[in-house]
C-alpha cells in the first residue's frame, strides 16, 4: 500500500513539474544555416508570466524565423493580453510566421477579429492558404501556411465521421507547388502524405500534443480521440519531405515535456 501511495505521489508530482515547471529546447540539425524556433499549441498555459520563459529562450537562440503553428490561443480565452505580449516580444527578435489551428478557428467571430487584428499590429504575417518568399542568408525560401476546413477537426459536436483533406483540396486552396525551397505551416500533421505529394520540402505541425502521454516514445493519444496517432512528436521522412511536429507548450501532458523546438536547416 505505502509503495502505490508513494508511485501516486510521484505521478502527481511529475505530472505538476512538467506542465507548470518544464520546459524543453529540442534542437534539430538538418546541416543547414538557418535557424528556426518552432512554437506551437501554447493555449492557455504559462511558462512564466505572459509565457516569459518562451520569449526569453527566443532572445537567447536568437533564431533567423520564428514559426508558430496554430493553437496560440484556445477556443474558451476570453483575454488575449498575454498572447498579444509574448507575440510582440516575439516579433522584435525575429520574423514571425503563423497559422491558425483548430481552436483560433473555432473561437466565435468577433473574438477571430480580434485576434486577426492582434496578429497584424504585431507584425506577425499570418498565413491562411497562402504564402511568399522571404531570403534569409543568400537563401530564398517560400514560406506557406495551409488551414483545413473546422470539419476535418471536429464535426456536428462529433470526432466521428470527419471529413478528409485530399490532394485534390490542397491544390484548391495552395495552388501549385512554389518554384524553390518550400517550407509548409500545418497545425494538423496527419495529412502529411497530402504535404508530401504537393511537393513541401518541410513541413512544420503541431496539434497532437506530442500524444499527451508517451510511453517508449510513443505518443497514445490525438485530440481527435483517437489512440497512437501516427505523427506526434518529432521528425518523420516522408518521400522527400521532412514533417517537423513539435508537441507543444500546453495542455496536459505526461511523461511528455512542453518544448520548443529549433532547427538548423
Amino acid at each position: 500500500m505505502k509503495v502505490i501511495l508513494i508511485l501516486f505521489i510521484l505521478l502527481i508530482a511529475d505530472i505538476i513539474i512538467e506542465n507548470k515547471i518544464i520546459l524543453h529546447r529540442r534542437c534539430e540539425n538538418f546541416g543547414g544555416d538557418v535557424r528556426i524556433m518552432h512554437i506551437s499549441d501554447i493555449h492557455m498555459s504559462m511558462k512564466g508570466k505572459d509565457n516569459c520563459r518562451i520569449s526569453n529562450m527566443a532572445e537567447k537562440e536568437l533564431p533567423d524565423l520564428i514559426f508558430i503553428t496554430g493553437d496560440f490561443v484556445s477556443r474558451s480565452e476570453t483575454d488575449f493580453k498575454s498572447a498579444e505580449i509574448l507575440l510582440n516580444r516575439l516579433c522584435s527578435i525575429a520574423p514571425v510566421y503563423i497559422i491558425s489551428g483548430n481552436h483560433e478557428q473555432s473561437l466565435p467571430n468577433f473574438r477571430q477579429t480580434e485576434f486577426l487584428d492582434m496578429v497584424k499590429k504585431s507584425g506577425a504575417v499570418m498565413l491562411e492558404n497562402q504564402g511568399h518568399y522571404i531570403t534569409i542568408k543568400n537563401r530564398k525560401l517560400w514560406i506557406g501556411g495551409v488551414q483545413q476546413e473546422y470539419s476535418t477537426y471536429k464535426k456536428n459536436d462529433s470526432y466521428s465521421n470527419l471529413d478528409r483533406f485530399t490532394a485534390e483540396d490542397m491544390k484548391s486552396v495552395m495552388g501549385d507547388r512554389p518554384k524553390g525551397e518550400v517550407f509548409l505551416l500545418a497545425h494538423n500533421p496527419l495529412w502529411a502524405e497530402i504535404y508530401a505529394d504537393w511537393g513541401a520540402d518541410y513541413t512544420f505541425s503541431g496539434h497532437v500534443h506530442g500524444g499527451v502521454i508517451r510511453l517508449f516514445g510513443i505518443g497514445l493519444l490525438s485530440p481527435e480521440r483517437k489512440f497512437f496517432p501516427k505523427y506526434s512528436k518529432g521528425i518523420y521522412t516522408i518521400g522527400k519531405m521532412k514533417l517537423c511536429v513539435s508537441g507543444g507548450t500546453g495542455k496536459l501532458r505526461l511523461f511528455n515535456p512542453p518544448e520548443i523546438v529549433i532547427y538548423k536547416i
